[in-house]
């Protein structure tokens, strides 16, 4: 797969800028009581309306669930991110036993090239596949172990049964990484300074807090409309 100079330096600009730039008030963690598996609280902060729900304009974002659920859980992140990789199994079983919910993944390519060249791929998946075989590609690439770049995400799309030669061509267009870039700049926007991190009912919530975590925090937006009640 070529990544241009151009390319891998847009992009890797984009995502120094989304990992050190943050709203005011994204550190403070105060905004409700979310604790992790650990029993650590969880930094989780408000974000303006607005761009919440420039998620899911943006080209490249993939809904699995229920189309129509009555909760929508927004997760960016990283295939490079080891936390990533246990948020998606998570994701996955959440949507699996929850009929009424709404997932929307978000690639968030910004621990490096290795990321940028695979997220390239996903896009590109994104773009040609199903919302099915993108999950597929979802899952099958999280369960591969090492660094995922760009030839490893290319072996799980011929390993899917995908077309190599028509993924790597999108993969190479200069769209794919206008839409890497404005995910990555939604990011920083939304003060996301970890992968994963979740947007759930104007909330932004930085790290992976366990899956009892996740489930608690959709029960509590049917409740009373929040996080947490």
């Amino acid at each position: 797969m070529r990544l241009t100079r151009r390319s891998a330096v847009a992009a890797l600009a984009g995502a120094g800028a989304a990992m050190t730039l943050a709203p005011a008030g994204a550190q403070d963690g105060s905004l409700f009581p979310i604790t992790g598996e650990d029993g650590k609280p969880v930094v989780n902060y408000k974000v303006p309306v607005e761009l919440e729900s420039r998620i899911e304009e943006m080209p490249g974002v993939v809904v699995i669930g229920n189309k129509k659920g009555d909760v929508t859980l927004a997760e960016f992140y990283d295939l490079n991110c080891p936390f990533c990789r246990k948020a998606a199994a998570d994701a996955g079983m959440l949507v699996a036993t929850d009929k009424e919910l709404r997932l929307v993944l978000v690639p968030f390519p910004v621990l490096g090239v290795p990321s940028i060249q695979a997220g390239r791929i996903e896009l590109a998946v994104a773009k040609l596949g199903t919302p099915e075989q993108f999950l597929a590609f979802h899952r099958r690439v999280f369960s591969v172990r090492g660094t995922i770049d760009g030839a490893r995400a290319l072996a799980v799309v011929k390993e899917l049964g995908m077309s190599v030669p028509a993924i790597t061509k999108a993969a190479d267009d200069d769209a794919t990484t206008d839409t890497m870039l404005a995910h990555v700049r939604l990011g920083n926007s939304l003060g996301l300074q970890a992968t994963p991190s979740w947007v759930i009912k104007g909330v932004a919530v930085l790290g992976h807090p366990g899956r009892k975590a996740l489930e608690q925090m959709v029960a509590s937006v049917r409740r009373c409309d929040q996080v947490s009640c």
